[in-house]
């Protein structure tokens, strides 16, 4: 296939994992979609965590660009680790759209991408286009400094804590919203305060944290609203600060994290900035766009209107 054969063919990524299986069970339907809609595609699926970062990568360098991401919140995270490794294109030549079949799928929820399949696709046809930030972090993993790009929200504390024993559980083939507060409640028990340094835009704050999350995007944890104040285009980083809480104030709060007025609850600050370091005593683990990753210290700086998606309505 010659390059202009390859600009107007959509590269299709399925996770068949994705959703508890969903990827795999309902991937015929959503082929069969595709086909009577009148895309002309070519599809793989991934074998492995990582994976679609590899295909992304290796097929925007063959000169596909325009791809489809069937799967979560983590598939959409791993292609977009591929898109800014490629070096054939600026990363804004190349467009993106969504299948949600996640588990928490906010993302698409930012965005307005329906989740009824053959709404998602008829979304795609029409091809509503919005430029958005990303955000890059450098991390550590054990003695290693890994950087990893993110398009919607980045998590520490324990917040990575509850999404790294909810990834375990999704890799068991459970989960849902009771098991999620399942955990949630479980962490709960042995979670410790850590005292951390934030450097945000050259200015240090120093507290007690005992979460923290960094947005481009404003949900996270199956709709979540933690920072409710951020807008996917401004080149700014949302950060919202819970500082040292006691644990009956968390459970009697849980419900302010999901209709975004955590933010307004006395323990909780909230801050704006390009560039972000976080430093702490002990170890604080990080999550982004839901996958588990490393601990601190890291460091995150945005990059402004550098990845185009598909979108409905994008809300800001």
């Amino acid at each position: 296939m010659n390059k202009s054969e390859k600009n107007k063919e959509w590269l299709v990524i399925i996770n068949p994992n994705a959703g508890r299986r969903k990827g795999s069970r309902d991937w015929k339907k959503i082929r069969s979609l595709l086909v009577k809609h009148g895309f002309n595609f070519h599809e793989i699926s991934t074998e492995r965590p990582g994976h679609a970062t590899e295909i992304s990568k290796k097929f925007i360098e063959e000169g596909y660009k325009r791809i489809i991401v069937v799967g979560g919140d983590g598939t959409l995270n791993e292609v977009i680790n591929g898109l800014f490794q490629q070096t054939r294109y600026p990363t804004i030549e190349i467009t993106f759209g969504m299948i949600s079949i996640g588990t928490g799928n906010d993302w698409g929820r930012m965005l307005k991408i329906p989740v009824d399949y053959e709404e998602a696709i008829i979304t795609i046809k029409e091809c509503k286009t919005f430029i958005q930030d990303a955000g890059i972090v450098s991390y550590r993993d054990d003695d290693n400094n890994v950087d990893r790009y993110f398009v919607n929200i980045a998590g520490l504390g324990f917040d990575a804590i509850v999404t790294k024993k909810a990834n375990r559980l999704k890799e068991r083939g459970k989960g849902g919203p009771l098991l999620y507060f399942a955990t949630i409640f479980s962490s709960l028990l042995n979670y410790r305060y850590v005292n951390a340094v934030i450097n945000i835009d050259g200015k240090n704050y120093k507290n007690k944290i005992f979460s923290m999350n960094i947005g481009i995007g404003k949900y996270n944890g199956g709709g979540m609203m933690q920072v409710p104040g951020a807008i996917a285009d401004d080149g700014l980083f949302d950060l919202t600060v819970i500082n040292k809480i006691s644990k009956p104030d968390i459970i009697m709060s849980l419900r302010k994290l999901y209709n975004g007025n955590i933010v307004h609850h006395r323990k909780v600050e909230t801050f704006t900035g390009r560039s972000i370091s976080i430093d702490s005593d002990t170890k604080i683990l990080l999550e982004t766009d839901g996958e588990s990753l490393g601990h601190t210290p890291m460091e995150f700086q945005i990059i402004p209107k550098s990845v185009q998606v598909i979108s409905g309505v994008c809300e800001n």
